[in-house]
């Protein structure tokens, strides 16, 4: 294997030579592999949201050069279109606020800007990952920022599919029953589990509203109009509605909006574990309900699957407030830990309600 060489304040790194990430993303995975999980597909894509809008804004300023800029959108739309993920070998539950994972992303896009303008992978002559991918960047501006872009997006595929619960429970009730049955206890039982669902995804898209106030490069920049321009680029790259941040320290200082999102996560995990017990009493004690499993034991493994979520989601929420609350000032090392919990929370929901929808309620009938 061909091997460049790298250099740092701490010496000398061989890094392969194919290889678009840097020393400074080698060392942390090397010292601070703890979980072993890469960084969620989201969060980079976000991450190279927040770098290309940036970098369309620093050129305007003069902050860097236009040919680099381009090359630094180009190499951000190549995240964006599913390349170089690969070379995301940072562990997603890092200390230092996430700057392990800020640099992993301003190496790669430098790597890649440089082989763009024909410069060579580690040679940052042409493109800088400091000086020009992070231009006017921190670390607690960047992460909290892309941890907002990619758990918006999260959540409404979990909504997505939390729609689709709710559609096949009321075309259920609706095939079961005939109009001798439309009071009937059980139709009124399988309403209610469509009226909570409603209520959970008011209670997310409500908290999913919180998120939209950013402090992208408020820490960094203090130009009204600097700031003002780079959110209209992020809105425009991320086709969301992102507002400036009313005041930059509680923005930056109280990251609530994260955990009023795992709160409203937490409630949905208990509403479904509800939903299951209240299953299992229908078909184990008034036998009112038949299931054709699509595997042997089926019915109460699928039950099962979603009363270990909730225990699940129930530990990570905790988890989520005590890394919060122990911020300080505008600095929260624990925030990987934050959003990979927030992760972990969004797909096992997302997957449950999948799983509960097409391998149980899509294989029930009720008996009168």
């Amino acid at each position: 294997m061909r091997y460049r060489i790298e250099k740092d304040l701490l010496g000398e790194k061989q890094i392969s030579a194919e290889s678009y990430y840097g020393i400074h993303t080698l060392r942390g995975k090397e010292n601070l592999e703890i979980l072993k999980r890469g960084i969620n597909r989201q969060m980079i894509k976000a991450l190279a949201v927040i770098k290309k809008s940036i970098a369309r804004v620093n050129a305007d300023y003069g902050y860097i050069d236009e040919k680099v800029a381009k090359a630094i959108m180009l190499s951000c739309d190549e995240f964006l279109n599913g390349r170089l993920h690969g070379q995301f070998i940072t562990d997603h539950m890092v200390g230092d606020g996430g700057a392990s994972i800020n640099m992993n992303a301003n190496e790669i896009i430098a790597n890649r800007a440089n082989e763009m303008l024909g410069g060579k992978k580690g040679v940052y002559d042409l493109v800088d990952p400091i000086k020009d991918v992070n231009a006017k960047q921190t670390t607690y501006d960047v992460i909290p920022t892309a941890g907002k872009i990619a758990t918006r997006r999260q959540t409404k595929k979990l909504l997505v599919e939390m729609k689709k619960l709710q559609n096949a429970l009321s075309v259920f009730v609706k095939e079961q029953k005939g109009t001798e049955y439309e009071n009937h206890p059980i139709i009124k039982h399988f309403n209610g589990f469509v009226l909570v669902l409603s209520r959970d995804a008011v209670r997310l898209e409500s908290a999913m509203a919180q998120l939209l106030e950013i402090n992208l490069a408020s820490l960094s920049v203090d130009d009204p109009k600097y700031i003002k321009k780079l959110l209209i680029n992020i809105s425009k790259n991320t086709g969301e509605d992102f507002k400036e941040s009313k005041n930059i320290f509680d923005t930056s200082c109280n990251l609530d909006s994260f955990n009023n999102l795992s709160s409203s996560l937490k409630v949905l995990a208990s509403d479904l574990s509800k939903i299951a017990k209240d299953l299992r009493v229908l078909i184990k004690d008034y036998e009112m309900i038949q299931v054709t499993p699509t595997y042997e034991n089926g019915t109460f493994v699928i039950l099962d699957l979603i009363e270990q979520v909730n225990f699940y989601v129930l530990g990570l929420d905790t988890t989520i407030n005590a890394a919060l609350a122990s911020g300080e000032m505008f600095i929260n090392n624990h925030l990987p830990l934050v959003l990979y919990a927030l992760f972990e929370e969004l797909n096992s929901l997302r997957r449950v309600i999948r799983t509960f929808k097409e391998e149980f309620i899509e294989h029930t009938k009720i008996i009168f």
